[in-house]
């Protein structure tokens, strides 16, 4: 959680190297990642194939209803899919105390996965497709 922090506290530093069409990639890549590993896990921890379930289901979520390649009903702009991206990853990180598997070696990837969501939200650009989505809804009116 120490680094998540630090990684976090650093992401006005780092470089946004990810565009809005990796990005609903890796979005989708991680969902099905947690969903997996909650499938994995069902035969022995319940509670963080249960955890792996919600936050698989709430990253296909944010991702669906963002204006974004790979959004399917476009509802939510991608500067607000970004802060949820971020709040999900401090529910990430936060699930296997809330679910009381804080101390079982399945919390581990939580963590991982939290550090990585951290870093992916860290490199993208929320900024960048919103104004070119704006100008280009501009062209089109024209």
């Amino acid at each position: 959680m120490l680094m998540q922090k630090g990684l976090a506290a650093m992401s006005g530093r780092m470089p946004k190297v990810i565009n809005p069409r990796t990005h609903a990639v890796v979005d989708y890549v991680v969902a099905g990642t947690f969903l997996a590993v909650g499938a994995l896990y069902w035969g022995r921890n319940k509670r963080a194939a249960i955890s792996s379930f919600i936050c698989g289901a709430a990253t296909v979520m944010n991702s669906m209803l963002t204006d974004y390649p790979g959004g399917a009903w476009r509802v939510m702009s991608y500067q607000n899919h970004g802060r949820i991206d971020a709040g999900l990853a401090g529910i990430t990180a936060t699930m296997p105390n809330l679910m009381q598997f804080a101390d079982d070696r399945e919390a581990r990837f939580f963590q991982m996965q939290a550090l990585a969501e951290t870093a992916v939200t860290a490199l993208t650009d929320f900024e960048a497709y919103d104004i070119v989505s704006s100008s280009r809804d501009r062209r089109g009116a024209a």
